[in-house]
């Protein structure tokens, strides 16, 4: 989690509701539990090395697999609630593809767009957080992620991303799909690794209780309903994905010691 020693974070706190950078927020204005926000305290010891840390934003990477778009969606609004706390940048990277040209023609999946990057297994250690998003296959992650997963043997071998928060967002077929069991079962790859588990729990508030309308998401994780693949997002589905980029944030910020466990462990 970083290159620096570690910071100590301050006891002066501002709410996140606060942020000049937040969007409009219905759901969360409702009644969702507001995030303190720590800031840097001039008269708490920092370590060698913390000073450059403190004057560097942290970055949460949000690692997604998207087929026909609902993921993307998802990741993107991610960002913008990752970009709304000061001091923390969220990056938007895809996994490889696993399937042929010729079979995505015959499933009419549209083209990536250019502008979102691959991301090699190597990256991921220079992430200070992680968000891993993908759509459900029977309740579990699709194969293109697992493929992933399964390409970091050496950094699992090494530890190299134990102690880095992350967290899950998905994309189901139906409400009954896989929308607490896709990301329940992914857990699994974070345990291996070491990493901590950040789910969202009941932070979003009263949007998590409405009843009025469909809605993806849970207190795994941001999620949409896709349907059949032509449903559309719906405010309170992007609304709770912007809540868990901001949510993250601060997470990674209060946990932001710039040491990763890993080093720490040999000394």
């Amino acid at each position: 989690m970083g290159k620096g020693g570690g910071c100590v974070p301050s006891k002066k706190r501002s709410s996140l509701g606060a942020s000049d950078h937040d969007a409009p927020n219905p759901a969360r204005d409702e009644g969702s539990v507001p995030i303190e926000s720590p800031s840097p305290d001039a008269s708490a010891p920092v370590q060698d090395g913390a000073l450059q840390a403190l004057d560097k934003k942290l970055r949460i990477f949000i690692v997604f697999y998207s087929m026909y778009g609902h993921v993307e969606g998802l990741a993107r609004r991610i960002k913008k609630g990752v970009d709304g706390i000061d001091g923390v940048e969220g990056v938007l990277y895809r996994v490889p593809e696993t399937l042929s040209e010729e079979v995505l023609d015959q499933m009419k999946v549209p083209p990536k767009d250019d502008d979102i990057p691959l991301i090699s297994v190597e990256e991921l250690v220079e992430a200070d957080g992680l968000l891993f998003g993908f759509p459900t296959r029977y309740g579990c992650m699709s194969a293109q992620m697992k493929a992933f997963f399964d390409s970091t043997g050496q950094l699992w071998r090494e530890q190299k991303l134990a102690g880095v928060p992350a967290g899950f967002f998905v994309s189901t077929g139906t409400q009954g799909g896989g929308q607490e069991t896709t990301a329940w079962t992914a857990i699994t790859q974070l345990a291996h690794h070491g990493m901590l588990y950040v789910p969202i729990g009941y932070t979003f508030g009263a949007g998590m209780f409405r009843m009025d309308s469909i809605r993806g998401g849970s207190p795994y994780g941001a999620g949409i309903l896709a349907g059949d693949g032509t449903r559309e997002p719906s405010e309170t589905e992007l609304a709770l994905a912007e809540h868990q980029g901001r949510y993250m944030a601060m997470m990674v910020k209060r946990l932001g010691l710039g040491q990763s466990w890993a080093v720490a462990a040999d000394k």
